[in-house]
């Protein structure tokens, strides 16, 4: 079975586009409603399988249960951030699942946010547009990165910090380029070692924080844009804090 579309939804809409990964029919219902009605266009998918056809159909933001039949919202998850051209959707889980362990675990597979059921439907259109927001019209296909400091030039492995050409190695730049991708999303350790080396590596943790050092290190007085979140892990900000 494919991937639902509400009545009203257009590939030409010009609508921001949401993937609602979820099998239970009234909650799926209930939620693409108040979403259409915010002026998202929204697909419908009731299994995991069905979800990814619908991702790499194309998207702008993900909205994801866990406890789906068959291949469950967590690997969705994962292999939503393992492909390139979907790795840098927003994705959101929206699970009734409530205890720490599971929150965490969402965050360390990759999700941006996490909302339990039973959920406020305006407080889940507030939390996409945010989502929407952050992730930016011109994030799809992009090939840099630019703000007020920096300039990042993925293809070309250039990174400057304002003006001045930054002297990277090639896996503090990867890791420079993962952070600066997900601008304000914490990324965890386990997920920069995934992005960064990959599974097949004896890389541990305790590099990843290693490394992270180092960049900050050359990254000079653009050090306080890479922020440690305590317990979680690491993320770029446009705004560095001046205690960091």
């Amino acid at each position: 079975m494919r991937a639902q579309e509400p009545a009203g939804a257009s590939a030409g809409s010009g609508r921001r586009r949401v993937v609602l990964i979820e099998d239970e029919p009234d909650i799926a219902e209930a939620i693409a409603y108040h979403l259409e009605r915010a002026g998202l266009q929204v697909r419908v998918a009731r299994t995991g399988e069905e979800g990814l056809h619908a991702v790499r159909a194309g998207a702008d933001l993900v909205l994801l249960d866990l406890n789906l039949p068959g291949m469950d919202g967590l690997e969705v998850c994962r292999l939503i951030r393992r492909q390139a051209t979907t790795a840098h959707l927003p994705i959101i889980i929206v699970s009734a699942r409530a205890d720490e362990v599971d929150r965490v675990l969402g965050l360390e597979m990759g999700a941006d946010d996490y909302v339990v059921k039973p959920l406020s439907l305006k407080e889940l259109a507030a939390r996409c547009r945010v989502a929407l927001r952050r992730r930016g019209p011109e994030a799809e296909g992009a090939q840099g990165y630019r703000d007020e400091d920096f300039e990042v030039e993925f293809d070309a492995y250039v990174a400057r910090y304002r003006g001045r050409e930054l002297r990277l190695t090639a896996k503090e730049f990867e890791l420079f380029r993962v952070l600066v991708e997900a601008a304000g999303r914490v990324l965890t350790r386990e997920r920069l070692l995934d992005r960064v080396w990959g599974h097949d590596t004896e890389v541990d943790l305790r590099s990843v924080d290693a490394h992270v050092r180092r960049l900050r290190a050359k990254l000079g007085p653009g050090r306080a844009h890479v922020e440690t979140v305590v317990g979680l892990g690491y993320r770029f900000v446009k705004e560095a804090s001046p205690a960091e």
